[in-house]
């Protein structure tokens, strides 16, 4: 919470007042009035945090790339271009697919043939059969039919794969989005002739993102033991859900390169962005605040303390890195320090005393 523009200035006068009072001899300042509620305040003591190593990371999408045609056509309909979002499974462009219906049709004329050569090479193999049985007709018509009758199975299979073929050829005429994401290049215009291979549309997924670094030789046996990182931008700090380490270094930098998971769907992140990571490399012992005892003017940071007399002073701090919701006190502060919660209320009575 933030006083009102200039309170600092009397906020920091009363305290000057104070000061010198106290310097000068003179009583102490009252306690708080009777009947007035004491203010929420908290003790700070040193915490452990983590040691980090700061490099320079550049964000990359996880799932990214180009689709290609799978079978040959025109151009008929591109239905996404450039920075549009694209569901998963959607259709992106549509192909010109007369051939490869008439192709589909041509295969089911194939399969009713077939399964009607197929009924009578079954019909006659039953006859010569029963026949052969009753010993009216030779082995050698029976081997004939059994022959007949396995060959015609055979074509049936054959004609029944070619419908699959010819249905995998006009679902091909519609280009699907592999994943959801965003278009970020356009290789084809409408009316252009495709072939298998071509290059249609590229596009990547802002859902899940991660960050590439460099770590240099001289830490990466911390880097690599602890595996713990984290992601600044701005005020912000984003854990690594997961960190992995390349197995070898790069030449001729000898540095180790890093990929570092961020949670899904991260907001304001996309890819390309440079950011600073933070490898955690050991731990030490920080005086940590809440961020809502933190007052902030332009580069200026202050807390109010309270003291065992309940007198309430205004200080200023050097501010360190924000952890979640505290914030690191490099100076200013010290071990069992009492700081006031709510700085209006602080503000409030000080100007009291």
């Amino acid at each position: 919470m933030k006083p009102a523009p200039g309170a600092f200035r009397q906020l920091a006068l009363a305290g000057c007042i104070g000061l010198l009072l106290d310097g000068c001899g003179g009583p102490h300042p009252p306690v708080a009035p009777a009947g007035a509620a004491p203010l929420a305040s908290t003790v700070v003591q040193p915490e452990g945090v983590p040691v980090e190593r700061r490099l320079d990371g550049i964000i990359e999408a996880v799932n990214q790339g180009t689709v290609a045609a799978q079978t040959s056509g025109r151009v008929a309909a591109i239905l996404y271009d450039v920075n549009d979002f694209v569901p998963a499974g959607a259709v992106i462009i549509r192909l010109s697919s007369t051939e490869q219906h008439a192709g589909l049709a041509q295969a089911e004329a194939a399969v009713t043939e077939a399964l009607a050569r197929e009924g009578e090479a079954q019909t006659r193999y039953q006859r010569i059969a029963d026949l052969y049985q009753r010993k009216v007709v030779p082995k050698a018509s029976l081997d004939e039919a059994t022959a007949n009758r396995d060959a015609a199975v055979a074509r049936l299979q054959a004609a029944r794969a070619a419908v699959a073929s010819a249905q995998a050829g006009v679902a091909y005429t519609e280009i699907r989005a592999p994943y959801a994401g965003v278009v970020t290049k356009r290789w084809v215009q409408a009316g252009e002739s495709v072939s298998p291979g071509t290059p249609l549309m590229s596009g990547l997924s802002l859902q899940f993102l991660r960050v590439a670094v460099d770590v240099p030789q001289s830490i990466i046996d911390q880097v690599r033991r602890i595996k713990q990182a984290a992601v600044y931008i701005g005020d912000r700090r984003i854990e690594a859900a997961k960190v992995t380490i390349f197995p070898e270094a790069t030449s001729p930098s000898s540095t180790f390169r890093a990929r570092l998971e961020l949670p899904e769907n991260a907001t304001d992140l996309y890819p390309g962005m440079f950011v600073k990571v933070g490898l955690v490399i050991g731990e030490t012992r920080k005086l940590l605040v809440p961020n809502q005892a933190i007052v902030e003017r332009s580069e200026v940071a202050a807390v109010y303390t309270v003291d065992a007399g309940g007198r309430t002073s205004m200080r200023q701090v050097r501010l360190g890195d924000r952890r979640g919701d505290r914030t690191e006190i490099l100076a200013g502060l010290n071990a069992g320090d009492r700081v006031a919660l709510d700085p209006l209320a602080a503000a409030r009575d000080l100007e009291r005393r």
